[in-house]
């Protein structure tokens, strides 16, 4: 088990308690999400962890996988989903490379609060624009803790203790042009929180 998987399975019981601190933002995301999606959408939610969105948006869609690297997290979002009797909703433990997930087989595909933890980020954008269809939507938010030098330096920190995951310092315009060289086209992109500098970014495959 990797590091990253072991932290977020210890943190997956409190990740709910945690979250709902900036529960405004989670609504301003599922709000600006909904305007995006179609009833017929098969959808990847690539990051659920605790089904926080997925689960706010199925009745908006035809179908969501959700995966996570956290067996636990998935655990959690399965009891509530299955609390709700929301029905559409595939939760696995698993990655973005899953073979199960076929070449153009997705209408949207979710990336929230992921990016800025992933080893290569360029690999993964060409990997969801491989698994887009034509026209398909990356809908994305991001922390930009590159624009707040403190931000950086505090998580840099508490990276290094272990307190918090391997974090990227990315600035906005270097998010956006990365997304942009992985064959995407910007549709959105706006600041949901100035004081993490947390940037909504909508962009649909070329």
């Amino acid at each position: 088990m990797k590091k990253s998987e072991r932290f977020w399975d210890k943190t997956a019981s409190k990740y709910d308690q945690v979250e709902m601190k900036d529960e405004q933002t989670y609504i301003n995301i599922i709000k600006r999400t909904k305007t995006h999606l179609n009833m017929s959408d098969i959808v990847l939610d690539y990051g659920c962890g605790t089904g926080l969105i997925a689960n706010e948006i199925a009745e908006y869609v035809k179908e969501i996988h959700a995966i996570d690297i956290s067996s636990n997290m998935i655990e959690i979002a399965e009891k509530k989903a299955k609390e709700r009797n929301i029905a559409n909703i595939s939760y696995a433990h698993s990655t973005i490379f899953d073979e199960r997930f076929k070449k153009g087989s997705l209408d949207v595909i979710l990336v929230f609060h992921v990016l800025h933890l992933l080893e290569d980020e360029h690999i993964v954008l060409r990997r969801m624009n491989e698994l887009l269809k034509p026209g398909g939507l990356l809908i994305s938010a991001t922390p930009c803790i590159g624009e707040k030098l403190f931000l950086k330096s505090l998580l840099f920190l508490a990276g290094k203790v272990g307190l918090v995951p391997y974090t990227k310092s990315f600035k906005m315009r270097y998010l956006v042009d990365t997304i942009g060289e992985s064959d995407f086209t910007n549709v959105e992109s706006d600041c949901l929180k100035k004081s993490s500098q947390e940037y909504f970014i909508v962009a649909r495959k070329i």
